[in-house]
């Protein structure tokens, strides 16, 4: 029966599943049709359910074979694979024959299946002796069982996070105020002991590339289609190496490889590409825990076992080792059919974008020596060393002539202009910069022509991506802000006013894209204005073209009304919440030196100049009711406001309260630039 199956399950694979009726596969169809399946899960399951003492214990090979049917039943009937998950007795089941070596391939393979059609995630803390069970995984099986993690610690739908609008997630919360079953699950697998070590090793553990191998791994992309599983290769690997043995008369040295038989040239080809489709796994499984609630206990226990030092050392051998060919960009995602080594490329960089983002512990990705030099620069600026800076353990830093960061810049600027790989690099390396702005931090990159590279792929290298130049847009605007070196360097690179025309162009075919790049520049415009006894900053305000043109009122104007257009209550999302708040720093900026009035007049007149009075001052004034209710929400964290723009929260909240004053004689209240007839168009919209 096994074998027969197995035989529709691989035509299966191998062709387009999709296309794939269940009349094409009549033995499949008919053993589940008749019962098969149900009798194979009591089969399994008897051993545990019998009540004689003295049971005869199944076979490995009976174990097997019974797993093998299921998960080809699995493969060729969709609804086989959902009656089974419905059965949480089994699912749980499943995972107590994992502590089998022989049955562990399969079992995992099954399970896998079955979890990813669930509709509810099971809780990891049911499993029975979930601790002893990790702690009986080889490093193999570990790697392979974190395929399995990986499904039960992610947020459903994770992939299409920035979609998703603020209203749809804040009326969630409200229904959801529990932790999920995910962040329980991650909870769990934090409290099994050794259980991070152990990924740290396995993610920066090396492997030796067999030489002679390279040509061979070229033949080996058209398998990636339905290689796509660790647990297939697993498969395939054991194979060969038994029916390797089994011939070792054969010589089976480098000479011979060329010429040898795929199953003796599998193992020792096929094992970087092993190796990096483990690393892929454990490498989610740390980032998604990087991301969750624990994330300081995660953080403090990757520096502990020196993951990012590890990491560096495999860098040049294994993460960036050779240029991939060319592909398409990916989602945030995990689940996606790339190679293994561009999946291995993308978790990475996730990975890294998750490590520094906002947190003291991302001087890790230096050594000490560029610590050294970061110093050096603060102490030239006469400015003090940040406190994380200071702090920072210098025994857990990357060792070798090159910190991560710096191997990650040299990279970057090799990468061809329309890889996709772009946009995580620059996401990888703006978040090393987020946070509060660090001088240090900016001179340190722009010494190492950042800021001109950057330029270059927005102005000359003809990058049509808009998720890249977003990228670029929020990595510039963290590198410039309130560095007025950084301006003079911008300045030199954007030396024509062609350039500077093909600049704006960028900037303004996509304001959602820019906006960051927008409230940096007006940000450090009103800084640089109030620091004229500084005769560099005079000079560099006066000379820099991209100063200049914000400093004209009518052109922030122009960004505030498009800012203020392009979003409503309904259509905000993460990723376009930030243009109320540029909109409100253009609004604060102008309220501290008296100007909120002319600015609010302007938005009325532009109004009634586009014949819709009232449209868009309603539609502010309830961006920011939204506002109030979605960032004085006690659980939101209101320091990333505070630090992107260097204005104190109390501020943001008095001037949106300002704003919204109901009294229609202050000039400093949106209500009194709506004439009665038009007020409070859209008021029940945002009571949905």
């Amino acid at each position: 029966m096994s074998s027969l199956l197995s035989m529709e399950a691989m035509s299966f694979v191998t062709e387009d599943r999709k296309t794939a009726q269940e009349s094409t596969f009549p033995n499949t169809y008919t053993f589940d049709l008749f019962g098969g399946v149900d009798l194979l899960v009591e089969i399994l399951m008897r051993p545990t359910l019998t009540t004689q003492k003295n049971s005869s214990k199944m076979s490995d090979d009976l174990v097997k074979d019974c797993l093998s049917v299921l998960y080809n039943c699995c493969i060729c009937t969709e609804g086989v694979t959902k009656s089974l998950a419905s059965r949480n007795d089994f699912v749980l089941f499943l995972f107590t024959l994992m502590t089998n070596k022989k049955t562990f391939l399969q079992t995992a393979t099954l399970i896998e299946d079955i979890l990813g059609v669930k509709k509810e995630m099971i809780q990891l803390e049911d499993i029975p002796n979930l601790p002893t069970l990790v702690q009986s995984f080889d490093q193999q099986q570990l790697a392979n069982f974190c395929r399995i993690l990986s499904v039960t610690i992610s947020e459903p739908d994770v992939g299409n996070d920035d979609k998703h609008t603020l209203l749809a997630k804040n009326a969630q919360q409200k229904k959801n105020a529990s932790p999920s079953r995910a962040e329980v699950n991650q909870v769990t697998l934090l409290n099994i002991p050794g259980f991070i070590e152990r990924l740290c090793k396995l993610a920066t553990r090396k492997v030796s590339e067999a030489t002679g191998t390279s040509n061979f791994l070229q033949e080996l992309e058209d398998w990636y289609t339905w290689l796509d599983n660790a647990l297939v290769l697993d498969a395939l690997m054991q194979m060969a190496t038994e029916e390797a043995e089994h011939s070792s008369t054969e010589s089976s040295d480098e000479s011979s490889l060329a010429t040898s038989p795929l199953r003796h040239r599998l193992p020792q080809s096929m094992k970087i590409v092993h190796e990096i489709m483990y690393k892929v796994e454990v490498l989610y499984v740390l980032c998604v825990l990087l991301m969750g609630r624990q994330r300081n206990q995660v953080h403090k226990m990757l520096a502990e076992f020196r993951l990012i030092p590890g990491l560096n050392n495999l860098f040049d051998k294994l993460i960036w080792r050779k240029q991939t060919s060319n592909h398409v960009l990916h989602g945030q995602n995990q689940n996606c059919d790339c190679s293994p080594e561009i999946s291995f490329k993308i978790q990475f960089l996730r990975l890294l974008q998750s490590f520094s983002d906002h947190h003291e512990n991302k001087y890790l990705l230096l050594n000490s020596q560029e610590l050294n030099e970061l110093s050096a620069i603060s102490l030239k600026a006469n400015i003090p060393e940040v406190e994380a800076l200071v702090n920072t353990d210098r025994s857990l830093v990357c060792d070798g002539k090159k910190g991560l960061l710096t191997r990650l810049l040299a990279v970057m600027k090799r990468e061809p202009a329309d890889s996709s790989f772009r946009f995580w690099q620059a996401r990888a390396v703006e978040s090393f910069l987020r946070g509060a702005t660090s001088y240090a931090d900016q001179v340190f990159l722009l010494k190492r022509g950042l800021l001109e590279h950057i330029l270059f792929c927005i102005i000359d290298s003809g990058c049509k991506s808009r998720d890249v130049l977003q990228s670029y847009f929020d990595l510039l605007g963290e590198l410039m802000k309130f560095n007025i070196d950084a301006f003079r360097r911008f300045n030199k690179y954007v030396n024509t006013e062609e350039k500077f025309q093909i600049f704006l162009n960028q900037i303004n075919s996509s304001l959602v894209d820019s906006n960051m790049l927008v409230r940096c520049i007006v940000l450090s415009l009103d800084r640089f204005e109030n620091q004229t006894e500084d005769v560099k900053v005079v000079e560099v305000l006066s000379e820099c073209c991209l100063l200049s043109y914000m400093s004209r009122v009518e052109n922030r104007l122009s960004f505030l009304f498009r800012l203020v257009n392009i979003i409503n209550v309904q259509t905000l999302t993460q990723e376009n919440v930030s243009c109320l708040n540029t909109s409100l720093v253009v609004l604060m900026l102008a309220r501290r030196k008296g100007k909120l009035p002319f600015y609010l007049n302007a938005l009325r007149e532009k109004e009634y100049a586009e014949k819709y009075p009232g449209c868009l001052l309603n539609n502010f004034h309830n961006l920011l009711r939204f506002w109030q209710r979605h960032y004085l929400n006690k659980d939101k964290d209101s320091t990333c406001l505070e630090n992107s723009s260097c204005i104190s929260f109390s501020y943001w909240k008095e001037t949106v309260s300002v704003l919204l004053s109901p009294d229609r004689v202050s000039l400093c209240a949106i209500a009194s630039y709506i004439d009665e007839a038009f007020m409070d168009l859209d008021r029940d919209l945002l009571e949905v």
